[in-house]
């Protein structure tokens, strides 16, 4: 499981990636807020351990372009300022939770597991965007209200555009999200689209899957006047 730390201080983003990697985790380093939030909005970490005060844009702003760009990553806040009103902006622009410095990683990696349960319990609820349903728990889709016979690797695309919708993701994070890295080829990627396109949008005047040219992919609901 894949998690971002966006931290300056080098021994403790030393300290910290050793301990989840001992607790396998893959761990991914930004030392300024700038880089931070570009490697997050790729999409592909289930958590992020972001500090406040940051070079080039601090914590709190990384947490609102995030959340501004509805992304839903949890976010474990993690800073040397510990004063309540810090606390309540934190949690204002959309963290999921604040732990001070200096800490005990063992509460440290509680915490970060207590918030990939609850991602987990939230990643069980019905997805809905426009007439297109997803049944998580179950593996299912309907578009309008006809069910949709997908294989797991169409399911698992799927999955991972509605849960960016409105968000473009990348081929490369699409192959690492979906394929594990284990297909290195990004045609694979534009392929299985096509086959799910197919399954989706044909025959439905609202297309949901889009192509954004040289980019990637996103699954997007039609604007309403």
């Amino acid at each position: 499981m894949r998690v971002l730390l966006i931290e300056d201080d080098e021994v403790i983003a030393e300290r910290i990636q050793k301990g989840l990697e001992k607790n396998y985790f893959t761990v991914d380093i930004a030392a300024d807020g700038e880089t931070g939030l570009r490697l997050a909005l790729g999409g592909a970490y289930a958590l992020v351990i972001l500090d406040l005060m940051l070079p080039r844009r601090d914590g709190w702003s990384v947490c609102e372009s995030l959340r501004n760009r509805s992304n839903p990553v949890p976010i474990l806040m993690l800073t040397a300022r510990d004063a309540v009103d810090d606390r309540i902006r934190g949690l204002d622009t959309g963290a999921d939770d604040y732990l001070s410095k200096p800490f005990d990683f063992n509460e440290l990696l509680a915490r970060v597991r207590a918030l990939l349960r609850r991602e987990k319990v939230n990643k069980g609820k019905i997805i809905e965007i426009a007439d297109l349903k997803i049944d998580s728990l179950a593996r299912r889709v309907w578009r309008g209200g006809e069910e949709i016979h997908l294989t797991p690797r169409e399911y698992s695309l799927l999955e991972a555009l509605a849960r960016s919708a409105g968000r473009t993701l990348s081929r490369e994070v699409i192959l690492e999200r979906v394929w594990g890295d284990d297909e290195s080829y990004s045609n694979t990627v534009s392929f299985h689209v096509t086959l799910l396109r197919k399954k989706v949008d044909n025959g439905n005047p609202v297309k949901l899957i889009q192509t954004v040219h040289g980019i990637g992919y996103m699954l997007r609901a039609p604007e309403t006047s």
